[in-house]
């Protein structure tokens, strides 16, 4: 049985970890608010080339580009983007689940087998891969969660690179969708090569729309199909960034509801211990009291 400077300590002790918890979701509140003004940058962006997309599209729809090359899958590619920083509760537990599913699934639908190539980003994930049997990790050491996007546009392009030197047939994105702060959705995306079927149903709604092209739609869609991945891989990078986020403020939101239902509990059982005490010494000064009158 606990005694009551035990519980007291118990106590200070837990009403420290609330502090502690309260701060942090405070900290990850402002961080969320600013993660979520550059994601509301970033969106736009890209969704003004895929207009750019469908326009074309909309005048050819014939056109191929080598960034659009269908192959037969052999190599695939993922790049996870996780957190470096831990207390986010299933944050990467629940994104590295979602890359060994993609992997399986890939692997099933597939009679070949397949080399598969993860490109971890950050530190807490990238812990988590490392340890998986039958793939093979490739860290970038420059790139983090809190990649800047000139370091992104270097690693968009090193990926093109690779992917039309034919070093990999397919690159995959996996990512946590950023929906409120209480939901993330885990997703994967292909990111090469670009599928333009999801384009052609806006496109359709462009055809007879008037567009003069200078210089030419085929320079246009070369120049543009790289800023597509590149606006690809960076929404991926600034949703992940905004889910971790919330991710923490929910995971620091439980940790001081569960420190405050702790306290209670310890409170009612020192209040127990403490009135026990008073009882105690009650009894033996009317059991003294009672001896003095005899």
């Amino acid at each position: 049985m606990s005694t009551m400077r035990e519980l007291k300590g118990r106590i200070g002790s837990v009403q420290s970890s609330q502090k502690i918890t309260s701060a942090m979701k405070m900290i990850s509140s402002a961080k969320l608010r600013k993660a979520e003004i550059a994601l509301k940058h970033v969106v736009p962006f890209r969704d003004q080339i895929q207009s750019t997309i469908n326009n074309l599209l909309g005048a050819d729809s014939d056109y191929q580009s080598p960034l659009t090359e269908q192959r037969p899958v052999q190599r695939v590619a993922f790049v996870i983007f996780g957190s470096d920083e831990g207390l986010c509760g299933a944050f990467n537990v629940q994104l590295y689940k979602s890359l060994i599913d993609s992997i399986d699934i890939l692997r099933e639908s597939s009679d070949s087998t397949i080399e598969v190539t993860v490109y971890p980003i950050g530190k807490k994930v990238k812990s988590l891969v490392a340890k998986t049997p039958g793939i093979q990790v490739r860290p970038v050491e420059y790139l983090s969660s809190k990649s800047t996007p000139d370091t992104l546009k270097r690693f968009s392009d090193e990926l093109t690179e690779a992917f039309l030197a034919h070093e990999f047939d397919r690159i995959e994105v996996v990512y946590a969708y950023y929906k409120s702060v209480a939901s993330q959705l885990m997703k994967t995306r292909l990111l090469l090569p670009i599928s333009t079927e999801e384009f052609l149903s806006d496109a359709e709604a462009h055809r007879n729309t008037p567009y003069i092209y200078e210089p030419d739609r085929s320079t246009i869609f070369e120049l543009v199909l790289p800023l597509f991945v590149r606006s690809t891989l960076q929404e991926a990078c600034y949703q992940s960034r905004t889910s971790e986020q919330g991710a923490r403020i929910m995971a620091m939101q439980m940790a001081s509801d569960n420190a405050k239902n702790l306290l209670e509990d310890l409170q009612l059982e020192y209040n127990k211990l403490r009135q026990q005490g008073i009882t105690t010494e009650l009894l033996d000064i009317l059991g003294g009291t009672v001896k003095d009158t005899e």
